[in-house]
């Protein structure tokens, strides 16, 4: 049977700023996805996008496509409403291990498909691998029975979701076409979407240790995403929040599930807490929850409750000691006044080169490697005090990581204040009302 199209039609169309029809979108990503369109022939495509840019009918199309490349799960058999979040990914983000459990405990079921470390960000799978025992891969009935059971789930996606997507993404890695926002929204959206949840909370990340570095592209990633959302029959709603400075204080595996577990506990630092509650209001909000406040469900240890059910129901001994790295460095301040700045990409470096995140897929990390932040902007310091601990299990690396640390933390005069952004810079909605 002959193709509805050819591959050098639909890049030439693009090349031309034209809209690409359904007809075609749907054929490109099936074509590609049997081989009938090659690898060069996508990338070129893929450029042709980043110059050119999709309308929104074009992105919704395109991700409607990818979604139909591979398999669709459906929760619509759960006594639970569900509700998702993505994040963009960035430094000490944590969030999702005591959010999940958070929204569970109010009464929102959470499957929530995790990925791991690349590059300076860090992976929740990674992290939550740290814990004995605990295991990311599930099948699609484990998933449903700890759903209904549990009421969340922390997993990995399994490989029929998207497909398409999985075979474009590493395509764009390689090929200088990974900042197409189009792209960007679609390849996130197709595997949310697929994942068949009712609600999803965007979590998009802005500043040095994010994706998006200003506000503007921030803003427009997000925009995207939320109208893809609503194409898809998705409560969709994003925030745009701060990732210039580390959230919480640690950056690493091991490292972020114990201050994760401190927040569960009713602590933690107040820009973990403040973050998890405003997310979880948002998903239970969006799954038709909103009458129930979560920092209930924080003060009285139903989270923590919940917490635990979900480790131990995936193999882990939520009760076991967590990894230690075997050697530590401390970086003290130079001298005294308030720290006015820690960059959030710089430690995300050191931290990956002590250990904590991979380069390539196949890299193994260490559980106990990362940095623990003693301060972060707005302290007053005194000449010596702890500034950072460096962890690793293999010091020869901790030449490198406090190379990536030169520059990253700034301390002026007493009485000078921290030009920061707010945590939750900006809220987006289906109408485009903040």
């Amino acid at each position: 049977m002959p193709e509805a199209h050819d591959a050098v039609e639909v890049i030439v169309a693009k090349r031309d700023k034209q809209e690409l029809s359904d007809g075609q979108i749907d054929w490109v990503i099936d074509a590609y996805v049997r081989a009938v369109v090659a690898d060069e022939q996508m990338s070129s495509l893929a450029m042709a996008i980043l110059l050119n840019g999709m309308n929104r009918r074009e992105i919704s199309r395109w991700t409607a496509a990818m979604i139909a490349s591979g398999k669709r799960m459906d929760f619509s058999s759960l006594s639970l409403p569900t509700a998702d979040k993505h994040s963009t990914g960035g430094v000490g983000d944590k969030i999702t291990l005591p959010l999940v459990p958070l929204v569970a405990a109010c009464g929102v079921a959470v499957p929530q498909l995790s990925g791991r470390a690349l590059g300076h960000t860090g992976g929740t799978l990674d992290k939550l691998e740290s814990i004995p025992g605990w295991r990311a891969a599930l099948s699609n009935d484990e998933m449903m029975r700890q759903l209904e059971n549990v009421g969340a789930v922390i997993c990995a996606a399994g490989e029929g979701l998207a497909p398409a997507d999985r075979k474009l993404y590493a395509l764009r890695d390689v090929t200088g076409t990974v900042e197409s926002i189009a792209l960007i929204a679609s390849s996130i959206m197709s595997k949310k979407i697929a994942e068949g949840t009712g609600a999803l909370v965007l979590d998009v990340k802005v500043g040095s240790g994010a994706f998006m570095k200003d506000v503007v592209a921030a803003r427009e990633l997000a925009r995207t995403m939320v109208d893809l959302g609503q194409d898809a029959g998705v409560n969709t709603v994003a925030l745009l929040t701060n990732m210039a400075t580390p959230l919480g204080l640690t950056a690493g595996n091991a490292l972020e599930v114990r201050e994760s577990v401190e927040v569960l506990a009713g602590g933690g630092p107040p820009d973990v807490v403040e973050l998890t509650l405003v997310l979880a209001r948002e998903m239970l909000s969006a799954a038709g929850r909103g009458d129930v406040d979560p920092a209930d469900a924080l003060e009285d240890g139903r989270a923590m409750d919940v917490w635990r059910r979900l480790v131990s129901a995936q193999g882990g001994d939520p009760s076991a000691s967590l990894p230690v790295a075997k050697e530590t460095h401390q970086i003290r301040a130079p001298g005294s006044g308030v720290l006015t700045k820690l960059d959030a990409l710089q430690v995300g470096i050191a931290a990956w080169r002590l250990g904590a995140g991979r380069s390539r897929k196949e890299d193994q990390v260490q559980a106990g490697a990362g940095i623990e932040m003693h301060a972060k902007p707005g302290a007053v310091l005194r000449a010596g005090d702890a500034l950072m601990t460096l962890h690793t299990d293999t010091p020869e690396r901790f030449d490198r990581a406090i190379d990536a640390l030169e520059g990253a933390y700034f301390i002026a005069p007493e009485g000078s204040r921290p030009d920061l952004l707010p945590l939750v810079i900006e809220r987006i909605t289906v109408t485009g009302e903040d």
